[in-house]
């Protein structure tokens, strides 16, 4: 049956879970890729604990896509993956190790529950993944990277900065899409981040990030940017939109969420007449809603965007008098306090506008779990793709 055999394929999709000793698919994977090429270590960062989450997370959701029998999602993100996996320096000959290994990996782990069956939808559903990013990438005359310097970085708050840097050229991506970023700090260590503009012909691009417990990368940026450092950007993921013919539009975001939500909201303002759109806009504190400021100016000059700023505490703490205060003017919603999805829900279920949550795991988890139990239609929502 191969990709038409949901339990073999579910049986795949759960062989790629992380175990609690670091063990499993995934250990064998990396360990006997790097024994049949020790070349292809040198592709990736010293520790590997991020690189293999990322790694199971992503064939989880396209095994789960194909046992959903939906093709042409994961068939568009592996096309993607393949066009931007070409900044590692991956070729077309590590496309065929890889299938092998990932193969024979997945065969001896799963020993006993491997059947004829199981070994046809196996080797269907690599064949499919490899074929089809490894075809991308042959087919991709695009740079394989973008290059920028550092040109201002600012600390907004205690754990929070806004980095503007400038391409050798321009990067073309829509707003609300993502890109994962290298800095000269962690080498081979890559993160996602979202531009918070859209798409300038001059090369200039803005991230706002907020370290991460644990994340030597935002921990990095966060405290050791300075400009003419030299990042690296990989071309464009992501499929979060607002299309202006579809009804009203409720955007929720969360710390430095905001900024593929900002990005849009710029480029909706380079249009006459838009759709109503509602942004809810949450932090911890007060003080680390630090794009206040330019949603006001925003909103004053757009009466289609109507901004409410939440925050989980009513007060700051002692720390916040060290950054700069982002309470605007008056002219928005008086902020609120409390949880961001309770704070939304309160307003009602939404269910007949355009949803766009963006923001941490969990938040967009809890967020989109709220609005679906209001009634909003899950169809009507959208986010970017979660961790697990």
């Amino acid at each position: 049956m191969g990709l038409d055999d949901r339990d073999a394929l579910q049986l795949l999709h759960d062989a790629f879970a992380v175990p609690a000793d670091g063990g499993g698919v995934l250990a064998r994977f990396f360990t006997r890729w790097f024994g049949a090429d020790p070349a292809a270590r040198d592709l990736f960062p010293a520790d590997l604990t991020a690189t293999r989450e990322s790694f199971g997370h992503a064939m989880r959701w396209v095994l789960g896509e194909f046992i959903a029998q939906r093709a042409q999602t994961p068939v568009s993100f592996l096309a993607q993956l393949g066009r931007d996996h070409r900044k590692y320096g991956v070729t077309q000959r590590h496309y065929g190790v890889v299938r092998q290994v990932l193969y024979t990996a997945l065969r001896d782990e799963l020993a006993e529950q491997w059947t004829a069956a199981v070994d046809n939808t196996a080797r269907e559903a690599l064949n499919l993944i490899t074929g089809v990013m490894g075809g991308a990438a042959d087919a991709e005359d695009g740079p394989a990277w973008w290059d920028g310097t550092v040109v201002e970085q600012l600390r907004v708050s205690r754990d929070l900065a806004v980095v503007r840097l400038q391409l050798d050229h321009p990067l073309p991506y829509h707003p609300g899409q993502y890109v994962k970023v290298e800095v000269p700090q962690c080498p081979r260590s890559w993160r996602y981040l979202s531009p918070s503009i859209p798409p300038d012909e001059t090369g200039a691009i803005e991230f706002h990030i907020r370290t991460v417990s644990g994340g030597l990368v935002s921990t990095a940026i966060v405290g050791e940017t300075r400009p003419g450092d030299r990042w690296r950007l990989s071309s464009p993921h992501g499929g979060l939109h607002v299309d202006r013919d579809a009804g009203d539009v409720l955007m929720v975001a969360g710390s430095t969420g905001l900024a593929p939500l900002r990005a849009i909201i710029m480029a909706l303002a380079r249009w006459g007449v838009n759709p109503r759109v509602h942004l809810f806009y949450g932090g911890r504190y007060p003080c680390e809603l630090y794009d206040l400021p330019t949603l006001w100016q925003v909103a004053a000059h757009n009466p289609w965007l109507s901004v409410t700023p939440v925050s989980e505490y009513a007060g700051d703490p002692d720390w916040a008098a060290d950054f700069p205060d982002p309470t605007p003017p008056r002219g928005l919603h008086v902020r609120q306090t409390g949880r961001l999805a309770d704070v939304v829900t309160r307003y009602g279920g939404w269910g007949d506008r355009q949803i766009l949550i963006c923001g941490g795991p969990e938040m967009t988890r809890v967020t989109r779990d709220a609005l679906i139990a209001k009634g909003a239609p899950a169809e009507r929502i959208q986010h970017d793709p979660l961790s697990e």
